[in-house]
């Protein structure tokens, strides 16, 4: 299993984000991977981070695709993989109703049609390949031509069984959050990876992303988190995992607690199968800071992590 970090957007700007990309390469951690949000763009934050940091994997998780022609979007992600010297991963997803259509004004119908259509289109387009498609959400005629670049990995927000089918018959595998160990092992794990094994496909990636903390102070990141966050809950992808783990809020997914808590806890996600795991930390600097720590020191040297794992 590879460890990562997983970085917000929002509320930093563009010199701190580069260089806690850097940072998190010094470190040894294997990844980065960046939210999509109403704040700088990932795709581009991620290629330019690459160029700064030596070795590391930089990535999206996720970009909706809904406002994003697939055209537009491979121009975007081949261009960025240009940058980051062939370091780049594109994680995707069809996002939720309400940011699709109470934000940006469009219909959210069928998003498990829209996502396979999407894929169909926009694969061949990262590969070079001339594309005329005709489907049920979108069209699609072009091709794009970026010289000197591999096409990049192509990861599907998936969490749901038509999702998680879609993700393993024609991405590279899944990017997951609010999904503790065990909803991994038991849910996300074995639908991808059948998917991906009927299709003729390889073993997917499973890349799950978490909210941690190395805190004295559990109770309140957790109140923290619900109190900033806790909306998010009632999103129907959201709840439904929710509900698949007991759960009856985000918040409770979080990874908190001293460092022994934590680092066993972390551990779990590797016997779950989870094929890299993106770190967010949360709680205040101090907190941050020690979780930082407890992953460096554990799992993100050397950059093949020493957990065990898949």
């Amino acid at each position: 299993m590879r460890v990562g970090v997983y970085l917000n957007t929002i509320g930093t700007d563009l010199d701190a984000l580069l260089a806690k990309i850097k940072t998190a390469a010094q470190a040894g951690f294997a990844s980065a991977f960046l939210s999509q949000l109403t704040s700088l763009d990932a795709i581009t934050v991620a290629g330019l981070g690459a160029r700064g940091a030596a070795g590391i994997e930089v990535g999206t998780a996720v970009v909706p695709t809904y406002p994003r022609h697939p055209l537009a979007l491979a121009v975007q992600a081949l261009t960025a993989q240009a940058v980051s010297g062939n370091r780049f991963t594109l994680g995707l997803g069809p996002s939720h109703k309400q940011i699709i259509e109470d934000s940006y004004g469009l219909s959210y119908d069928r998003p498990a049609r829209h996502t396979r259509e999407y894929l169909t289109a926009l694969l061949p387009l990262l590969r070079g390949e001339p594309v005329e498609y005709r489907g049920e959400t979108l069209s699609v005629s072009g091709q794009v031509d970026v010289p000197g670049v591999t096409p990049p990995p192509v990861l599907l927000a998936a969490l749901g069984p038509a999702m998680l089918r879609i993700a393993g018959e024609l991405a590279d595998g899944t990017v997951t959050t609010w999904t503790g160990a065990a909803a991994l092992a038991d849910h996300i794990v074995p639908r991808i990876t059948e998917a991906a094994r009927e299709a003729g496909r390889r073993e997917p990636r499973v890349v799950a992303a978490t909210l941690v903390a190395v805190t004295a102070d559990p109770d309140g990141v957790r109140r923290q988190v619900a109190e900033q966050l806790g909306f998010a809950a009632g999103f129907a992808s959201y709840r439904a995992m929710l509900d698949l783990q007991g759960l009856s809020g985000l918040h409770e997914t979080i990874i908190a607690g001293d460092e022994d808590m934590v680092a066993k806890e972390l551990a779990r996600f590797a016997h779950a199968g989870a094929t890299d795991l993106l770190i967010s930390p949360i709680g205040d600097e101090h907190d941050q800071g020690r979780t930082l720590d407890l992953v460096r020191d554990h799992f993100a040297e050397p950059r093949t992590t020493l957990l065990p794992g898949r």
